[in-house]
């Protein structure tokens, strides 16, 4: 597990299995964005006291895409937290399938076998319950579109084409965006560090995905906060620069 708090101001990043989850401050609230994976919930349950909170500060929680490792407490925090679970429309079904997934690459598996520097980042986040998600029903989420007004201030930016519903979320007023899997700085199914897009074999559209960027772009923001890797602190545009560069 590692704590970071203030990433961007009032944004906390907590990464457990090579995956992160935000926790964002809204006024004496919290908002959760993603789920991470099934046993990341005990180190969420201690970020939340390392900021001096108890659970019951968390107010919503907000998903950029329905993959496994971004819901895999969602079904329990819906349950036992019973705050509400945000996730575009077009991503519901998958959150609640979230092995389902479309992929650009017939091979699903043949990237990252063939990338030994992946086996640590996949060994890791199997561990963590990986290949044990249950999906939050589709009657347990709120579901959003492109101009929903979403809690702690977050703007949404449709960025698909990692899934057909990603999105990613931007806060102006704290001059950072949470890119979600649109744009990572550690690629789990390559091992590859740096701005780029994640490999087909997880990315349904790479296309889409590179097209998604020029949304990422235009929010001018000076932090990228990724759903794998580091924060990214050298502005959205030289970052997405980067990215379109890799091979993916």
């Amino acid at each position: 597990m590692v704590f970071q708090r203030d990433v961007a101001p009032g944004i906390h990043r907590l990464e457990h299995a090579y995956t992160n989850q935000y926790l964002v401050e809204d006024g004496d609230r919290l908002v959760l964005v993603d789920a991470g994976l099934p046993r990341s919930y005990g180190p969420l349950v201690d970020a939340i006291h390392h900021l001096g909170r108890d659970v019951d500060a968390v107010s919503a929680l907000i998903i950029t895409h329905g993959h496994f490792d971004h819901v895999g407490t969602a079904r329990r925090l819906a349950k036992h937290w019973r705050i509400p679970v945000h996730i575009h429309h077009d991503d519901a079904w998958l959150a609640a399938h979230p092995y389902r997934y479309a992929h650009q690459n017939a091979t699903r598996f043949g990237v990252p076998l063939r990338n030994p520097p992946s086996w640590k980042l996949l060994g890791r986040m199997a561990s963590a319950g990986a290949f044990q998600v249950r999906g939050v029903d589709e009657a347990q989420v709120s579901t959003f579109g492109e101009a929903a007004e979403l809690p702690g201030k977050a703007t949404v930016v449709p960025t698909p084409g990692h899934t057909f519903g990603h999105v990613s979320l931007h806060f102006p007023d704290r001059d950072a965006v949470i890119s979600g899997d649109a744009l990572v700085t550690l690629d789990p199914y390559t091992g590859a560090h740096g701005p780029r897009l994640i490999a087909g074999s997880a990315t349904a559209d790479l296309e889409r995905n590179r097209a998604s960027l020029d949304a990422l772009a235009s929010t001018g923001a000076k932090s990228v906060l990724p759903g794998h890797g580091v924060p990214w602190h050298h502005g959205v545009a030289a970052a997405v620069e980067r990215a379109r560069h890799t091979d993916s």
